[in-house]
């Protein structure tokens, strides 16, 4: 959808610490503040966007230190690949030019949920914009009973798998072999991740489109190694003694901001193919 016109409000500047997305960071602060806005130097909540300053990983980073925000936030990329990022350092004056003129769409993205139940405690939580691992804590072989649903699918067996959003089908789960998914789409997808097939173990080999409305069980089958590994956007959370695991589409949404001629079949082949 379009956006309004972008006013002289707050915006949140957060890069990472590489010497070319200081200087970034640096430069678009003058140029913002030139322009009427304020930039705050710790993060404001009543800001109205979030610039972040880096790679895909630094973008990732930032929304999970700030919770998953409903600020909208755009990317500068300083970066290898860049598939979130809508900006590079070059392109600081048309940004905020553009923004003020309300020349922008917004692109929300869902993101997936996992809740950890363990024999002891609270249950944990974890969130991605991209994806959730579950694979066992050691280089072992990990043995998940898998319910999609209610229905009872198989005892997987391999390094573990991989639970992507339609965002992230194109960061870990591309890699893995599993199915770009335009963003437009509501779905979760899992991928496996180097499964077991022999005569002995048969586990699914090919990534499975579940609809938004539908969650995935994991209950783990332990050895003599009872921690698991869950993963959430490369950020690693050891467990023990977990029971369950359940995942699902969160309604909580990211906000790209995105310019008026972004296209994510343009991206995808510029970046991927």
């Amino acid at each position: 959808m379009g956006g309004s016109m972008g006013g002289s409000g707050i915006v949140n500047i957060f890069s990472n610490d590489e010497t070319a997305s200081k200087q970034a960071r640096k430069r678009l602060k003058a140029k913002l503040e030139a322009a009427g806005f304020s930039v705050p130097a710790d993060f404001d909540p009543a800001a109205e966007l979030i610039v972040c300053v880096g790679g895909d990983g630094s973008l990732l980073n930032t929304l999970a230190l700030l919770g998953f925000p409903e600020i909208p936030i755009i990317g500068v990329n300083t970066g290898h690949l860049g598939f979130f990022q809508e900006l590079r350092p070059g392109d600081m004056d048309e940004f905020i030019f553009r923004y003020k003129e309300g020349q922008y769409l917004i692109q929300s993205l869902k993101t997936v949920s996992g809740e950890i139940v363990r024999d002891e405690g609270e249950p944990s939580f974890v969130k991605g914009l991209n994806e959730i691992v579950i694979r066992g804590a050691r280089s072992t072989v990990a043995r998940l009973n898998i319910f999609m649903g209610d229905s009872f699918i198989e005892t997987f067996r391999g390094d573990g798998i991989l639970v992507s959003t339609p965002a992230g089908s194109t960061a870990y789960n591309y890699a893995l072999g599993g199915s770009i998914v335009d963003p437009r789409l509501d779905l979760i997808q899992v991928t496996p991740m180097a499964p077991v097939n022999n005569s002995a173990y048969r586990s699914f080999a090919s990534s499975v489109l579940l609809p938004p409305h539908m969650s995935l069980n994991v209950l783990p089958e332990y050895g003599r190694e009872k921690n698991m590994l869950i993963v959430a956007d490369g950020v690693e959370h050891n467990y023990s003694g977990v029971r369950r695991i359940h995942i699902e589409l969160s309604e909580n949404t990211v906000k790209l901001l995105r310019f008026a001629n972004y296209d994510f079949w343009n991206k995808v082949k510029e970046k991927l193919l």
